[in-house]
């Protein structure tokens, strides 16, 4: 079954997206709109991202001491995808958008990431860099930068970052001060000049677009000079790469943000990633060092803002993960049905003057694909179903607005972890299905695990989402989301104990639920963190093994409901069944052993002595 096939089921008949019309935000809409926005990026994808993929994983981005270049195939992709008005999807009709649901937006982005996605990286950092400034900026940032971007004129980043700091945000220590005495009078915002360094700054530098916009958190000092510890002096500004007036036109003008390398990656080489540095005296701007940024929402509160865009591409990165996984689940599915090897087994043992045999005809090699397939559609079917919840928390009633908030922020550090853990493992599965060729680079499975090896550290890594669930999500609001997400997961448990064919993955899943909530209370019976969290990284495992089988049953009770619909296509909705009863058999029961050391608070990490390594 194809991605589209798989799509269209989940999107049809799983979470019937067509009642979405009835909303006065989508009331334009219909599958017919649907399914065209579909089929253009599918065709996108296929012309002009899928045939390039293996080039730009060759040819890298180079610097040749004053631009980056990247090859002309990344550059035509760009300017194709922009002009596609992807861009701007989601957004309002008023601003270029299409006023698409985020959920059929996520599916037709998905075409990309899946076709080459280190060809159109840039689409994600921009709509996401966008939608920031639509959500906190001014009513001129908006008009003047995210507009550009949702046209793409203009593309954006994301620079957290900085070489000291890694993911520790409290550290950073790039600098913000006023410019001049007039800097609160700028039209574009408060400007202030800019001083530090960011590192992994995905499309810093570039030729792809007319400009770059730079979202940078960095802290403003207090009247001593010093910085103000941790995170709350931590402020957000854009720093455009070029300098542009209150019309959005280019002034002419090099903001002083200069290159000083690029990263050379394991995989997702398509686009350049960079270190930057802001304000070193490279491009002096109007007289001074210093670069040149606006100051977006209040001092103090770049983090929050930030949070937007973060939390956006963390499902982003999800997604993205889930589509490598699915290309290289359907490249070894294609191998396997063509590549012929050894003999069944019978009776008397293989008969080898009998011909070969396809290898998907042997148990393990079914194994193998049965587990990508269970993975990947089950993430995609969770990323598909978050997507769904940000619909709800825009256009739903209030009380239905507020649980989808509420449950998106529960769910969130799941839909970034688990696909990039178990979608990475899917994409080592298919190259053992290849055998020695998948080690090679005749075949793209090498790639794809490359190039998925980064989603389990960019946007929070797999430690950062494990503190987060475990250390804030589960016991916010006293554990009212939690307690939101056990009575989804119960709903669908009852609906499956009226379907024989279900009611024991129903039983299965509430007690591996149970045990979630047992845990869960075990670790924080101290009332310690450290004893707490020292385990987290289990229990982020467990609880997303736990969600993806509840979003398998509800996915198989549509499945099995749709058996006895006339025209049904069987064989797809049986492939259903079993990868929802291989998920439930194989890998369920992994949640009880990575519980028992989060329950007992296992102090053998927390304990180890470094000189005993």
């Amino acid at each position: 079954m194809s991605y589209r096939q798989t799509a269209d089921f989940l999107l049809y008949d799983w979470l019937h997206v067509e009642t979405l019309q009835q909303r006065a935000r989508f009331a334009e809409h219909n599958r017919e709109t649907f399914d065209a926005v579909l089929d253009m990026c599918e065709k996108l994808a296929a012309d002009k991202f899928a045939p390039v993929n293996r080039l730009v994983d060759t040819e890298e981005p180079w610097f040749d001491g004053e631009k980056v270049h990247v090859p002309e195939a990344s550059v035509a992709a760009a300017r194709a995808y922009a002009e596609s008005g992807m861009l701007a999807a989601a957004q309002d009709y008023e601003v270029g958008g299409m006023q698409l649901p985020c959920v059929v937006e996520m599916a037709a982005h998905a075409f990309f990431s899946k076709a080459g996605i280190g060809v159109g990286g840039a689409g994600m950092l921009t709509s996401g860099n966008a939608n920031l400034l639509m959500a906190h900026g001014s009513e001129l940032q908006r008009e003047v930068f995210a507009k550009n971007e949702f046209a793409g004129r203009f593309f954006g980043t994301m620079c957290l970052s900085e070489p000291q700091a890694g993911s520790s945000l409290s550290d950073i220590v790039t600098r913000a001060t006023p410019d001049g005495d007039d800097f609160e009078r700028d039209p574009l915002g408060p400007r202030y000049r800019l001083r530090g360094n960011k590192m992994w700054i995905s499309n810093g530098e570039h030729e792809l677009a007319e400009n770059i916009v730079h979202p940078v958190l960095a802290k403003i000092p207090g009247p001593d000079g010093k910085l103000v510890p941790g995170t709350r002096g931590i402020s957000l500004f854009i720093v455009p790469k070029k300098l542009v007036d209150t019309d959005g036109q280019l002034t002419g003008e090099r903001n002083d943000v200069a290159l000083a390398g690029l990263n050379h990656k394991l995989g997702y080489r398509g686009i350049p990633n960079t270190l930057l540095n802001f304000g070193e005296g490279k491009y002096p701007v109007r007289g001074s060092a210093g670069a040149i940024g606006y100051l977006v929402g209040k001092p103090g509160e770049g983090l929050r803002c930030m949070f937007h865009m973060m939390n956006e591409a963390r499902i982003a990165v999800g997604l993205g993960a889930t589509m490598l996984g699915y290309a290289g689940y359907e490249a070894s599915l294609d191998y396997a049905k063509n590549r012929p090897q050894g003999r069944p087994m019978g009776p008397g043992g293989k008969d080898a003057t009998q011909p070969q045999i396809p290898i998907i005809r042997h148990a393990d090699v079914r194994r193998m694909l049965l587990a990508q397939k269970s993975w990947c559609e089950g993430a995609l079917a969770l990323e598909l179903y978050c997507a769904r919840l940000v619909d709800e928390q825009h256009t739903g009633a209030p009380d239905d607005a507020a649980q989808a908030a509420m449950l998106l922020e529960m769910l969130t550090p799941i839909a970034k972890s688990w696909p990039s853990e178990w979608c990475l493992e899917a994409n080592s599965l298919a190259i053992q299905v290849h055998g020695g060729y998948g080690y090679t680079r005749d075949f793209p499975v090498e790639q794809y695990w490359r190039d998925n090896r980064l989603n389990m550290i960019h946007e929070g890594t797999h430690g950062i989402q494990a503190l987060d669930l475990l250390g804030r999500k589960v016991v916010m609001d006293g554990g009212k989301g939690l307690q939101l997400l056990a009575s989804r997961i119960n709903a669908t448990i009852e609906r499956a104990m009226r379907v024989p064919e279900l009611a024991g993955f129903g039983n299965e899943l509430a007690a591996a639920l149970a045990e979630v909530g047992r845990a869960t209370k075990a670790a924080w019976a101290t009332g310690n963190p450290e004893e707490a969290l020292a385990n987290a990284v289990p229990y982020l495992q467990a609880f997303g093994h736990t969600v993806i089988a509840w979003i398998w049953l509800d996915v198989a009770l549509c499945a099995q409901a749709g058996l006895s619909q006339s025209g049904a296509d069987e064989a797809a909705l049986r492939g259903k069944l079993a990868a929802c009863r291989f998920f439930f058999r194989h890998d369920l029961p992994k949640v009880a052993a990575w519980l028992r050391v989060v329950a007992s608070r296992d102090d053998t990490c927390r304990t180890m002595d470094e000189a005993w390594f």
